[in-house]
């Protein structure tokens, strides 16, 4: 009955915040994703809203009490004291939402970043949906709501300076690395963007497993890395390893790596790095193979305005299901690129922190590289398409669907079986899309309609295309 009564409070916390945010952010418009969110037009704006920041601060750290009293063994712990963990890129979608999800649990949490994700939307024109602050006044911010500190390093890790300060002066027990270029199409747009992405990647991680050698031997390594890795083989993918029998002899070896970008590729060369160095130095690591990432909203994210994470829904940052719930809400022809039967593994932005806390709470051993394939559910674009458009007439959305040139060089009909057990077998309890459709994407998205821009919307970079001319000015907006 405790916990009933709890996530009875918990979900009316919800919409009073909900309320409060959009009723403090109306009309906010950022002139790029890094600018900066006038802090004192913001702060005048929720002056109307503490209180129900300060109620939703409670309600926040009840949900974490609760979580831990109501845990079953081996499941999400949520008594976190005394685990440092660093997250590397954590100002980004999925880290900013990891970072404050481990603070609000106990965990020690510092966050490193060079802010580069943010220079792309200035670099491109782009611009996020939803109006993100800064990210020292989210830190601060977060400190004010939870009570909770954050520590916070600016810094690029392909630096080995910068890094094996952050290291020597944070001692991380655990280290949570997002922070790579993660955007497909962004690697494919030219030559500059290919080595940019392929140097800041492999060589981000290759720093980070060297200050773990060197200098903290002891910390474990949850690295994100990607389905696209594994491509669309006509067999089942394993969880990272395949058994083999071949002219009478058997082995299990790492699964076979088709990476269909240079940003595919760069994961696939880290987790090849990563392969070699725990079998070298007896790093222990987690190598978390991560489908498509959907939704916005999180307990933590959603306590406070200043609080709003990212939302991308252009051709280069934005995903498939993010990009078709936008298109919806401004009346946009769903854009399905081909014929549409390219099947992906997906997953809520609230499981992504989850499979996070169950990385860290059940480390690997030294000397052993884990993979786990993170998501919930497998669908087609084609399937994607038709639940926006179900679910957006219900809201009274005119919803069309539309085929489009497909950009990419990939199959769009193919046999795909992804494996993805064991992080259920951790205690992982997935959030679904059919339960999650209207609360977390539909309405939000209708809500911020009004800063969406329709140029960015379809697809400009084609893979066929990619060229040594710098292509920037042409990256953004399709011709």
């Amino acid at each position: 009955m405790q916990c009933s009564t709890m996530q009875q409070q918990k979900l009316a916390g919800r919409r009073e915040a909900k309320a409060a945010a959009q009723k403090a952010c109306a009309g906010v418009r950022v002139a790029g994703a890094s600018a900066r969110v006038p802090v004192s037009t913001v702060r005048q704006a929720t002056s109307s809203v503490r209180a129900a920041s300060r109620a939703t601060s409670v309600k926040v750290q009840a949900t974490a009490t609760v979580e831990k009293a109501t845990a079953p063994a081996g499941s999400l712990s949520s008594n976190g004291a005394g685990t440092r963990v660093m997250i590397i890129g954590g100002d980004g979608y999925c880290g900013w939402a990891t970072a404050l999800h481990l603070s609000a649990r106990g965990y020690e949490v510092c966050i490193v970043d060079n802010l580069c994700r943010r220079q792309f939307d200035l670099q491109l024109g782009l611009d996020t949906l939803t109006p993100i602050a800064t990210i020292h006044d989210r830190v601060r911010r977060w400190g004010e709501v939870s009570g909770k500190h954050i520590s916070l390093q600016i810094g690029d890790i392909c630096d080995w300076e910068f890094l094996s300060q952050a290291f020597t002066s944070f001692k991380p027990n655990h280290v949570v690395h997002f922070g790579e270029q993660r955007s497909a199409p962004y690697s494919m747009i030219d030559r500059q963007k290919a080595v940019f992405t392929q140097h800041n990647n492999v060589i981000g991680t290759i720093n980070v497993l060297f200050a773990i050698k060197e200098l903290q031997p002891d910390c474990h390594m949850v690295k994100l890395g990607t389905m696209g890795e594994y491509g669309t083989p006509n067999i089942d993918i394993e969880e990272g390893y395949i058994t083999i029998n071949h002219n009478g002899r058997t082995d299990t070896l790492p699964y076979p790596k088709q990476g269909n970008s240079f940003y595919h590729l760069s994961k696939i060369h880290d987790s090849t790095n990563m392969l070699f160095t725990c079998k070298a130095w007896k790093i222990a690591a987690t190598d978390l193979n991560q489908g498509v990432v959907y939704g916005v909203r999180t307990d933590e994210t959603m306590a406070d305005p200043l609080l709003l994470n990212r939302y991308d829904y252009d051709g280069i940052f934005g995903t498939a299901l993010n990009r078709f719930v936008v298109q919806a809400a401004v009346g946009h022809p769903l854009t399905v690129y081909g014929k549409g039967g390219q099947t992906r593994g997906f997953l809520d932005i609230r499981d992504t922190v989850r499979c996070i806390q169950l990385a860290i709470d059940n480390p690997a051993p030294k000397g052993e590289m884990r993979v786990y394939n993170q998501f919930t559910e497998q669908f087609s674009v084609n399937q994607l398409a038709e639940i926006v458009e179900r679910e957006g007439k219900k809201l009274g959305l005119n919803v069309e669907v539309t085929k489009v040139p497909n950009p990419r060089v990939e199959l769009e009909e193919h046999y795909y079986n992804a494996k993805c057990t064991k992080l259920r077998d951790l205690g992982l309890q997935p959030h679904l899309l059919a339960d999650s459709m209207i609360d977390s994407l539909l309405e939000f998205a209708v809500t911020y309609k009004d800063r969406v821009r329709h140029e960015l919307i379809k697809p400009a970079v084609d893979w066929r295309k990619t060229g040594v001319k710098v292509n920037t000015m042409g990256a953004a907006v399709a011709r």
